[in-house]
Parts: C-alpha cells; structure tokens; sequence
C-alpha cells in the first residue's frame, strides 16, 4: 500500500482490537462481549448500528448520498473449541477456546474499512457491514437471513474473504462457480445383541457389521459418482464396545459427506442408505440411518467474481490477484449467495513467519493451536473492501 494511505493512520488502533478480540474467543451464538465490543465501536464512529440479528449479529448502515442503491460486506467473529499453544501476549484467555480461523482478523479488517467509509462518505448508496456469528457449525449466516438481514437491508450484491495460509501475504485468491463444498453429517447406529467375547455365537455382532460399511462407502464415490464429479465420505468416529471380552450390542458410525453439487449430494446420500439397511440386514442387526444437511456448496457468481477481480487487480496489480483452488471445506458465506449475487474470496495469510517469539511449534495453518492472523493484512483488506464498495456504487452508465 502507499505509505500515505489514510488507512495505515488506524493501524495500530485496529490492530489492538485485533489482538483484543484473539484474547477473548467465544463459541458460536455466544459472542456477547464481542458483539459488544464490535457495536460500541461503530457507535463511537457515527455508524447506525442494528444488534440481535442471527442472535448474537451485528449490522452496520453507512449512508453515502441518496442513492437506495446497496452493497454487503461480510466478516465472521466466532472462534473455535480449540486450546491455543501459542504463549504471546494476546493468546486466549479462556482453556478450549481460540480464534483458530482468523475471524478475529476477518472483523479487523472490515472494522477498519468501516471507520474510513464512515468518515469519507465518499459514495452513493449504502453500505451493509454485517457482522456474523457463528460460521464454525452454527449457521450463522442462515440465521441472521432468517432475523431479516435482506428485507431489512436491502443490496444488489455481497462479498466475503477469508484469509488463506499458504497464500502470499496480500494476495487474493477467487474464482467463479463452486469454491467451497457443502457440508453434510452422517450417524449410524447398529444395533445387534451383547453375548461374551468368548461365545459370539450366542450374539450379533455389530462391529463386523460396522467394518464392512466403512468399507462400502469408499465405493460409492469411486463407483456411483461419476469421475468428473467431486465427493468426498469420511467416516471419523466409530464408537462401540466397553470391554475385550465382551461383545458390545451397539456401534454408531458417524462421519462427513462433502460435495460441490446438490445431484452428487442426492446420490451419496441415497447410496449410502441403500448400503447402511442392506448390509445391516446381511449381517442380522437393526439399524437407524439419520443424514444431516448443514451448509450448501458455495457458488460465487459469474459477474460479480469478475467484478471483484478486476476491482482487487486495479487496486493490487494483476499479479497479486489468482485463480483460487478449489476447496472440499465448507463455508456458510453459501446461505447469503444463494439469496444474494455475490463472491466470496481468499486473502493470503502467508506462512506464518509474521508471529511473534511465543508461537507454537505447529505450522500456521487454518484450525491449528499455533495459527495466529497476520496483522499485516489488515490494511490490505480495508483498502480491499473500500474499494469494492465503492467501485460498486459508483455511478453506472
């Protein structure tokens, strides 16, 4: 960035804020004093602010003009059920809690776009800042559309980032079409009939019952799902049993299903309760198969992800803007683009040289105790969502 950039003069303020909210992580639909925080400070900037969206949301207005003409900007502020290992002084606070994913960061950066929008005012239209709770498994955004966010605040588009460890610092990432995948949960429980280790022809058991499962759906991607489709099933619990002499009259099987398109989804989804019953019978057990839909695949939109590259690339350069790769994890940026055009898109993170003396021994990386957000991007985001905002908003011929 130009070193006269108005937005490096909030910086150090912002990035105290930052480390601030890394200090103080709270879980999903519990982010009381961060919504707190968040809404003192925009009410100190002059920004109209709307609390209680999606529980724990918060939503800022900022009036350029008189222009009923709108655009959102998204950033998350939940943390993750993790213990941190890093020991600088802005680690967590609270044992099994710590911003893991950045989100804290994710909220430095819009705040400071939202404090120079604020002041300069320098467009026509609205801006939508919204504040979101709970990405981490709760929904959040699904539930700040059910409180009213678009009825309420009306837009033509929104945009999110996330950053990207293993990026370059500053560098963007995005693509049109399928980024993130949908995320789907499975749990199976079979129940067959205890006898002694010692006498397993008096039982049924389910452990064996259990085994082939696992191994019949790894065929049902590389058999059922054509080759140019992308799924993924993992099964990552199997919980069964108390003792090596006793063979246990239940075992559930749970694990995630990942896919990039809804007929992919329907297929795994049916194949798998095909299965599930079907060997349960072959095996003599009782069976129960619940299959959860959580988030949708995230789809960016084709003209407003072409619209973001071209604005990032005239800010940034060409060469600090490139395609994103695909990702099999989800995102629920993907409730807002299913109501809303839009793009969601990825900051790099770089790869973690920016932490201080106290980090962990881990690699910096999305969901890992020793990850910590790169206070070097918090300009680079600001000064990204200004002038998305205001590229979108500017006069139209």
């Amino acid at each position: 960035m130009p070193p006269h950039d108005p937005i490096l003069a909030d910086v150090a303020e912002i990035t105290a804020l930052r480390r601030d909210l890394h200090a103080h992580p709270e879980l999903c639909f519990e982010e009381h004093r961060t919504s707190a925080l968040i809404a003192r400070t925009l009410q100190d900037w002059g920004i109209e602010v709307h609390r209680g969206l999606g529980r724990t949301g918060v939503v800022g207005v900022i009036q350029g003009g008189s222009s009923p003409r709108g655009v959102a900007l998204r950033a998350d502020f939940d943390a993750l059920p993790i213990t941190e290992r890093n020991t600088f002084a802005h680690a967590s606070r609270h044992p099994g809690r710590m911003h893991a994913c950045g989100h804290d960061g994710h909220t430095a950066m819009l705040l400071a776009a939202a404090r120079h929008l604020s002041t300069t005012r320098d467009f026509d239209g609205r801006v939508v800042l919204v504040f979101q709770p709970a990405e981490e498994g709760g929904g959040g955004a699904r539930e700040i559309m059910k409180d009213g966010l678009f009825e309420r605040f009306p837009v033509e588009a929104i945009f999110g980032a996330h950053n990207w460890p293993g990026l370059r610092a500053g560098q963007f990432a995005l693509k049109p079409g399928p980024c993130y995948a949908s995320s789907n949960e499975f749990l199976i429980t079979l129940v067959g009939k205890g006898a002694h280790g010692a006498m397993p022809h008096l039982g049924i058991d389910p452990v064996p019952a259990a085994c082939a499962l696992v191994q019949g759906f790894q065929t049902i991607v590389s058999r059922n799902v054509k080759p140019i489709d992308t799924g993924v099933i993992s099964v990552t619990m199997i919980h069964t049993g108390e003792a090596t002499n006793v063979i246990p009259d239940r075992c559930e099987i749970q694990g995630t299903v990942r896919t990039f398109r809804t007929e992919v989804l329907d297929l795994i989804e049916q194949r798998m309760g095909e299965m599930t019953r079907q060997l349960a019978a072959a095996y003599g057990c009782q069976v129960e198969f619940a299959f959860s839909r959580n988030y949708p695949p995230t789809i960016n939109h084709e003209a407003e992800t072409a619209f973001a590259r071209r604005v990032l690339a005239d800010t940034f350069g060409a060469d600090q803007v490139i395609d994103f790769e695909p990702t099999m994890g989800a995102e629920d940026f993907s409730f807002y683009l299913q109501q809303v055009p839009g793009c969601y898109f990825m900051i790099g993170n770089g790869e973690g040289d920016h932490r201080s003396a106290g980090h962990g021994l881990g690699p910096c990386m999305l969901h890992n105790p020793s990850y910590d957000f790169n206070d070097a991007l918090i300009p680079v985001g600001a000064r990204a969502w200004i002038d998305l905002a205001r590229a979108w908003l500017a006069p139209r011929g």
